[in-house]
C-alpha cells in the first residue's frame, strides 16, 4: 500500500519536474525474478527506474542512508536493503538472492556509485544475477534531470548469459559484467544517436 502510494506520487513529481518518460517497458518481464541493471547518474535514479513498472522493485542502498532519520525508515518500507560502500558483503548477497528466488524484482547499479565518466563496473551485480538465475534486463537513464528538461528511462531485452554459464571459466564474472555494461552502453548510444 505504502509502496504504491509513494510510487504514484513520485511518478507525478518526476513527470512534472523532469518530463520523465519510459521506453520499451514491454521488455520488463511481468513475472519471475528480474534484475534491472542500470547506469547510475544521480540519487534520483531508483525512483525513475521504478515508477512506470507495476511490480515492486527492491534496490540496494548504501548503509549510511538507513541511519538518516525518517529517510532510513522510508527506504526500508520501499524494499531497499543496505550495502557497504566498500563492497557487496555476504549478507547483502543472501538478501538479494532471497528476493530474486522468491520471484521478485530487484534494481542494481553495476557501477556501484554515481558515475558519468564510464568507470569500471563492479562484479557484484553479475554474481547476484548469475547465481539467482533471474532474467537480467539492461536499463539506461538518458538525460540529466535538468528541471523541466527531458529525462528518459529506456529498457532493453533480457541479456542472454547462456554461453558464459556453460563455459564456467575463471573470469566468468568479468565476462558477465562486461556484457551487462555493453548492453547498457548500447542503449545509451542508440538513444543519444536518436536525439542527435
Amino acid at each position: 500500500m505504502f509502496y504504491t502510494f509513494a510510487k504514484n506520487l513520485l511518478k507525478i513529481i518526476y513527470q512534472l519536474l523532469f518530463r520523465l518518460e519510459a521506453k520499451n517497458l514491454h521488455y520488463v518481464p511481468k513475472t519471475g525474478g528480474v534484475v534491472l541493471c542500470s547506469n547510475h547518474i544521480s540519487l534520483l535514479d531508483p525512483p525513475a527506474i521504478g515508477v512506470f513498472i507495476k511490480r515492486p522493485i527492491s534496490f540496494m542502498a548504501k548503509k549510511e542512508l538507513f541511519d538518516v532519520p525518517l529517510l532510513g525508515s522510508i527506504i526500508a518500507k520501499l524494499g531497499a536493503f543496505p550495502v557497504n560502500r566498500s563492497g557487496v558483503g555476504k549478507d547483502t548477497i543472501k538478501q538479494a538472492l532471497k528476493v530474486l528466488r522468491e520471484g521478485k524484482m530487484m534494481g542494481i547499479f553495476p557501477e556501484g556509485t554515481r558515475n558519468t565518466g564510464g568507470a569500471a563496473a563492479k562484479k557484484g551485480a553479475a554474481m547476484i544475477a548469475l547465481k539467482s538465475g533471474a532474467a537480467i534486463v539492461p536499463v539506461a537513464v538518458v538525460g540529466s534531470y535538468k528541471l523541466f528538461g527531458k529525462t528518459r528511462v529506456v529498457y532493453g531485452p533480457a541479456i542472454d548469459m547462456t554461453d558464459i554459464l556453460e563455459e564456467k571459466s575463471s573470469d566468468m564474472l568479468e565476462k558477465a559484467t562486461e556484457r551487462i555494461m555493453e548492453h547498457i552502453h548500447r542503449i545509451l548510444q542508440e538513444e543519444q544517436g536518436t536525439r542527435a
